[in-house]
């Protein structure tokens, strides 16, 4: 019988198909039912001051909506933050800052710490909030550095209630008033800037060696002040207190005696209050731009806007965020506070605290 005779190099070729053939039958078939692996979810880092607060549904909604995680870096009150992320330049400490107002304004933009970022947004917010023309630093919110006086402590008295700083510093009111130092405190440092907006340069110290013979009280911050000394805040013996145009409102929030009106009210002196305008801004050298323009939008948008006024008690500056009853029954917005430009304020501030502190502490 004849008996075909294949070349060795054919066969080779055809044991190298069989293996082949084998091979692929072995190989098991994709599980097109399996869902696609996620990206992991980008993460953020939100440097800001103590007092930052947001609801936590309002959190998880922008975390849901976006898949963005955000991790919130506390650097203490809102000097120390900025400083500290000045100080951190060369390997940020977070992706987006939130905290910085106009009394230090000038000092963040000067250290170059901001890129830029003309969010949609803007277009919703009145243009006397935006002081930086460059958008490195969007405002968030503002609020009103005031007095608050215990109604019920100046009825009882027969005394009235003042309603200039001129009237702080007559015998009538010695010994009722307590402020925060300037050189620790936000609401000290505002309020004494509205003096050197009201009496000048010249004339501030004057004023303040005034305060001080009659009796005035300083402490080191504004939870001391109200909470340990003020009438209302904490069963203290003074009845005024250097404080917030929105602290009424928390008065009555958070008042357990069942009372219907806050048992403070704001005095609100010609030229003697001071308007606070807080920012966010994205830091230089974030990986994560996209992510951190995200989240300046959440904050300028309504659904932020709205959940700032019972969480910072400030007010907010999106012109269609609408406010909470309490704010519109018993907070209040001075129509002539005290105006200093912030490139004054960065360039004097130092040399204001130490002049003061030399009349007042030393």
């Amino acid at each position: 019988m004849y008996v075909q005779q294949f070349p060795p190099r054919f066969l080779s070729i055809l044991v190298l198909l069989f293996v082949l053939l084998i091979s692929a039958a072995c190989t098991p078939v994709a599980d097109l039912s399996s869902p696609p692996q996620q990206a992991a979810a980008v993460k953020l880092v939100v440097a800001t001051h103590d007092s930052f607060s947001i609801s936590e549904e309002v959190l998880a909604g922008f975390q849901t909506e976006t898949g963005i995680e955000l991790q919130f870096l506390s650097l203490g009150d809102a000097g120390e933050a900025l400083n500290k992320l000045i100080l951190s330049k060369d390997a940020p400490l977070a992706d987006v800052f939130f905290g910085v107002d106009n009394t230090f304004l000038s000092r963040a933009l000067n250290a170059n710490i901001f890129v830029p970022y003309a969010s949609p947004l803007l277009a919703q917010i009145s243009d006397e909030y935006k002081l930086d023309p460059e958008n490195r630093l969007l405002p968030v919110d503002y609020g009103f550095i005031n007095l608050n006086a215990d109604r019920g402590w100046f009825a009882e008295k027969g005394l009235a209630i003042p309603a200039t700083l001129e009237e702080l510093t007559q015998p009538a009111y010695s010994g009722l008033l307590v402020v925060e130092n300037p050189a620790s405190s936000s609401p000290g440092l505002a309020f004494l800037l509205a003096t050197i907006a009201h009496f000048g340069e010249d004339g501030y110290l004057d004023y303040w060696r005034a305060l001080r013979a009659n009796d005035v009280l300083v402490t080191d911050g504004w939870s001391e002040a109200y909470f340990e000394h003020f009438t209302v805040g904490g069963g203290g013996d003074r009845p005024l207190v250097v404080s917030y145009t929105t602290s009424p409102p928390a008065d009555l929030l958070y008042a357990t005696d069942g009372r219907t009106e806050p048992a403070s009210v704001n005095v609100n002196p010609p030229g003697g209050t001071f308007r606070q305008i807080e920012f966010a801004g994205i830091v230089a050298g974030t990986k994560e731009i996209a992510a951190a323009q995200k989240f300046i939008d959440f904050l300028l948008d309504t659904r932020f806007q709205e959940d700032i006024p019972l969480q910072m008690f400030v007010y907010p500056v999106n012109s269609g965020a609408a406010l909470p009853d309490l704010f519109v029954q018993f907070g209040e917005t001075p129509t002539d506070p005290a105006v200093i430009d912030p490139a004054a304020i960065e360039a004097n501030r130092e040399a204001w605290i130490t002049a003061w502190t030399d009349v007042m502490v030393r």
